[in-house]
């Protein structure tokens, strides 16, 4: 959904008329999101997904997830070619970053990537990435994610948050992050050869936390 700058260490810092970033409870961070959890859209009986910290065990899932949502072309401008290997030296992150997983029924089915939008000056500016599982789209898996990687920053210190490549055809992508609170402060034209229809725009999307 968004396309993450690689996550530096972010030295604490105290913003103007705010307190200094507090240590956060990870346990508490990961149990939950912003407000109520989504249920999903076609099944009101739908157990919501359950956002949980990633670990080692779940690359094989997760690497499934990331070569799907590549492979595709339409949202991410990674190359399809990387072995696993290098796609996890990418989406796993090291401190002051953090990698999550959302889970239905006992499977992996998402992933979200958080961490500093950019180093020193740039870097009380949160940033994250989502993927989702095909099949489990439609089910608020994104949304979830979303949520959640607002709360991380939050509780980081953060003051706000920065998509920096959000392919301006991913509709969904928009209407969700729209529905999150973000708004599209530029567009860079053309910046993105989509499959099916060419050079499309990127959008940078921010909000203030």
């Amino acid at each position: 959904m968004t396309d993450a700058a690689p996550a530096s260490p972010r030295p604490r810092r105290r913003r103007v008329g705010a307190s200094a970033a507090r240590p956060v409870d990870e346990r508490r961070a990961w149990r939950g999101s912003i407000g109520q959890p989504p249920t999903a859209p076609n099944d009101p009986t739908a157990a919501p997904p359950r956002i949980r910290p990633y670990t080692a065990a779940d690359w094989p899932a997760v690497w499934t997830i990331f070569r799907e949502v590549v492979a595709a072309g339409e949202t991410y401008a990674y190359d399809p070619n990387w072995s696993a290997a290098e796609a996890r030296a990418v989406w796993v992150e090291r401190p002051p970053g953090a990698t999550g997983v959302a889970c239905l029924d006992g499977r992996v089915v998402g992933t979200a990537k958080m961490g500093p939008n950019r180093p020193g000056p740039g870097s009380h500016v949160a940033t994250a990435s989502f993927m989702v599982a095909g099949a489990a789209r439609g089910r608020g898996v994104g949304r979830a994610l979303g949520e959640h990687a607002l709360a991380w920053a939050r509780g980081q210190g953060y003051a706000a948050m920065q998509f920096n490549a959000v392919v301006e055809t991913n509709h969904a992508a928009v209407r969700l992050w729209r529905a999150l609170g973000f708004r599209i402060v530029g567009t860079v034209p053309e910046a993105f050869q989509h499959p099916t229809r060419g050079h499309v725009g990127l959008h940078v999307m921010h909000r203030f936390l």
